[in-house]
């Protein structure tokens, strides 16, 4: 290979893509801006791992979960008391604390200057918009403290966060470890790396293979925008001396110089796209535009990567064509597409994912290498077969109205091209597919489902110590939307007032609310039962039959430190004990020991027992959820109301896969604006075709149709085999977690229509262009 020849001739190419008039312009910048869409996504998932990485930083950095049991705190120059008092918020999470500084040298929280003052607060901006719109009614009336500052960005860990630090004068008081602690410093001491999990590892290889295979194949199918055009362009280059191999590679500088162009606007919309990233949340996901850096070894590789491909590609796509110097001859009738080499790369993709079958948690990590390999050469088998069947099926296709033979013998004529435009959807959703079936084959393991019983309640709120339970109880029956309340204290008796030998539990309730821990004789209140039947309770029978030495005097909340001051309080057994069963509670929880009615409860003893209340609310109520955490908040800051929830999924998992939705997304954004510049390039390219048909009378309905029949049907090919490959892919990556190989087809068919939608919303948003272009003045040449 002659280097100074190649060199030249690139030149050459990239000379007529910028001085070739306006044709030669306008095809570069078609190519353009597909490749810079596609560089632009490129930049962005580069940059993922940066802004992840600063997200974590940030994050341990504002630590304040730094308490150890057991070794508690003395006031000193550096301590200060912070309470956890995160609050939702119309399905928002809203991190809050409450905080008081104790010593001079108490350091300050991460984007603050100073600690806010008790009735102060300090807010993030997106907290302060929120408070400031009609929206955040509710809300203000749970956090009445007064905005004196802005927590920095060095504070948060997205520009959408909600996050506020609230003064407090008199939380020293409350301090009851691990939700109120003193600490001496913010930051998550290092502790030992926690052992991956091999099936999320697998899961992250699969995501990013899947969400950057679509983004290769666009920027692949963008060098090539205007092929035919060119392509008889260069049959003047011939005519005045040059040879195929020269034109050709004539060809690859023009396509080169539309790359090159591409990287510099794919720049443009990284810069741009990292500024609005910076205003948007996705799936409660946020970040500052100075998170989004790509790594340089990786911007670089997308800088040399790019223009090279269009280099391969056009030399690739010209292969076939020959270009005589009066005319392009790309033969009347084209060779057959063989089968067999395009069937290669799947089987190979198999055979490199085969050894990993069964693998599954038990039997070490998976290969990486083979993994990534593996699931590339499925989707790129995708995008060789694809045009295979495509010829195969329209080839075979006929009669028909006169929009549908147009569309057809349009596809006959160039059925490469239609492939090209549909390679990129149809990977994005096979890879979907396969996805979607790990995920809800592996959800079950990253899944736990609670005891709570929401047919008999729907909310909890834990009370803390000091605050009076049936008070609680009665703000929340009178609070709006709520329909029923069981309120229980729940604390301990011991033998001894200090370092007792046998304990038990004991709950005091009404006798409504009793009823729902246990199933009671008849009930008044002063009456005290003893629960039978409870396996987790051994203790309550010993302290009876103790009960003659100890004169049946037990006390309530025994000190376990020695400590005199505790809140201990004598109680005396009644010599006659009521029968009760045990029964779980609303959260699935079974009580043993004795339930006590308030008149059974000695005077001063109510501190002693600390208490949940379990609310049931009326769904027709909007934001009911909301009155109640109010309600909670006015009465206590440190309460804590929840709703109550049928499972808990594992963050990790819940990670990747809001990470998947948000790849999506943008994938999706990128499929759809890529097909629109090339739908837009195709009509282009039958302008004079179009406006001829117009002249002699076709209707511009029977035009329209036929372009939408022209997407439809490679489209549908296109959706059929991704729907093969994602099943096959997702089968085997479920046989290689160990897990029952099941479809998903709700999942499945859920990716397919959101191809589908996107490629009928780009059919839509060509139809003004198509309409301007079918005007018989197109026949017009100069």
């Amino acid at each position: 290979m002659n280097v100074r020849q190649w060199s030249r001739d690139l030149a050459m190419g990239v000379r007529f893509a910028f001085g070739g008039g306006r044709e030669g312009w306008f095809r570069a910048a078609m190519t353009a801006v597909g490749v810079g869409l596609g560089v632009a996504l490129l930049l962005l998932t580069t940059a993922v791992p940066s802004a992840l990485a600063v997200r974590h930083q940030r994050d341990v950095a504002r630590a304040d979960y730094t308490y150890v049991f057991g070794h508690s705190l003395q006031r000193g120059e550096k301590t200060f008391v912070i309470a956890d008092i995160d609050t939702p918020y119309r399905g928002a999470d809203i991190r809050g604390r409450l905080i008081q500084r104790e010593g001079a040298k108490a350091p300050v929280p991460p984007g603050l200057t100073e600690y806010p003052a008790a009735g102060e607060m300090a807010v993030s901006p997106a907290l302060k918009r929120l408070l400031d719109s009609p929206d955040g009614a509710l809300l203000r009336a749970r956090l009445p403290y007064r905005v004196t500052a802005t927590i920095a960005e060095s504070g948060l860990t997205g520009s959408q966060e909600l996050a506020y630090y609230a003064g407090s004068a008199d939380l020293a008081a409350h301090i009851h470890p691990p939700d109120v602690a003193r600490i001496d410093h913010f930051g998550s001491p290092r502790s030992p790396a926690e052992e991956s999990d091999p099936v999320l590892t697998l899961l992250v290889l699969v995501v990013f293979t899947v969400l950057l295979m679509p983004v290769a194949v666009f920027v692949a199918a963008a060098v090539r925008f205007g092929g035919e055009r060119r392509d008889r362009r260069l049959a003047a280059l011939r005519l005045v001396g040059s040879d195929g191999r020269m034109v050709r590679r004539i060809a690859a500088g023009e396509a080169m110089a539309g790359a090159l162009l591409g990287l510099v606007i794919g720049a443009g919309f990284f810069l741009l796209g990292r500024q609005l990233a910076g205003s948007v949340e996705v799936f409660g996901i946020s970040v500052f535009p100075s998170y989004l850096n790509p790594s340089p070894a990786l911007a670089l590789l997308v800088a040399v990567a790019v223009p090279a491909a269009a280099v391969l590609v056009t030399l690739f796509a010209l292969r076939g064509v020959v270009i005589e110097p009066l005319g392009v001859v790309r033969t009347a009738k084209p060779a057959r597409r063989r089968l067999w080499w395009r069937l290669l790369l799947p089987v190979a993709g198999l055979a490199a994912l085969y050894p990993m079958i069964g693998q599954g948690r038990g039997d070490g990590d998976f290969n990486q290498y083979l993994v990534t390999g593996g699931v590339l050469l499925l989707l790129v088998g995708i995008t060789a077969l694809l045009p295979w069947v495509v010829e195969t099926v329209v080839g075979r296709l006929g009669r028909g109205a006169v929009a549908w033979q147009l569309a057809v013998r349009r596809l006959q004529l160039s059925s490469g091209t239609a492939a090209r435009m549909v390679n990129g959807i149809a990977v994005a959703v096979a890879g979907a597919i396969a996805l979607q079936m790990v995920f809800a084959g592996v959800e079950a393991d990253y899944t736990k489902t609670t005891t709570n019983d929401l047919n008999r309640a729907q909310m909890s709120v834990q009370v803390p110590a000091g605050v009076s339970v049936p008070e609680v109880a009665r703000a929340m029956t009178a609070t709006k939307g709520v329909r029923k309340v069981v309120s229980i204290a729940d604390g301990q008796v011991g033998d001894l007032k200090k370092d007792p030998a046998q304990t038990a539990q004991v709950s005091v309730g009404s006798c409504a609310s009793l009823r729902e821990v246990a199933t009671l004789p008849s009930c008044h209140d002063g009456d005290v039962f003893v629960i039978k039947g409870s396996e987790a309770d051994s203790e309550t029978a010993k302290l009876l039959a103790a009960g003659e030495k100890h004169g049946r005097t037990l006390y309530l909340d025994p000190a376990y430190s020695g400590d005199d001051d505790g809140p201990a309080s004598r109680w005396t057994v009644p010599a006659e004990l009521k029968q009760a069963q045990t029964r779980e509670d609303p959260t699935g929880y079974e009580r043993g020991g004795f339930l006590l009615t308030p008149g059974a409860l000695p005077h001063g003893a109510s501190t002693a027992v600390q208490g949940v209340v379990y609310l049931s609310v009326d769904p027709a109520v909007p934001d009911a959820n909301e009155y109640v955490i109010n309600t909670a908040v006015g009465i206590d800051p440190l309460m804590h109301a929840e709703a109550l929830t049928r499972f808990e999924r594992n963050n990790q998992f819940e990670s990747i896969r809001t990470g998947l939705f948000v790849g999506a997304a943008a994938v999706l954004a990128l499929i759809g604006a890529s097909l629109l510049v090339g739908q837009v390039e195709q009509l282009r390219e039958r302008k004079k075709l179009l406006s001829a048909l117009v002249a002699f009378g076709t209707r511009r309905r029977t035009l329209s149709l036929s372009v939408l029949w022209q997407t439809a049907i490679p489209v549908g090919l296109g959706l059929l085999l991704a729907g093969v490959v994602g099943l096959t892919l997702g089968s085997v990556l479920l046989k290689m977690v160990g897990s029952t190989v099941r479809v998903d087809w709700p999942g499945v068919l859920a990716m397919t229509g959101f191809g589908a939608a996107v490629v009928l919303a780009v059919t839509l948003l060509s139809m003004p262009p198509l309409l301007r272009l079918m005007r018989p003045d197109g026949l017009r040449t100069e």
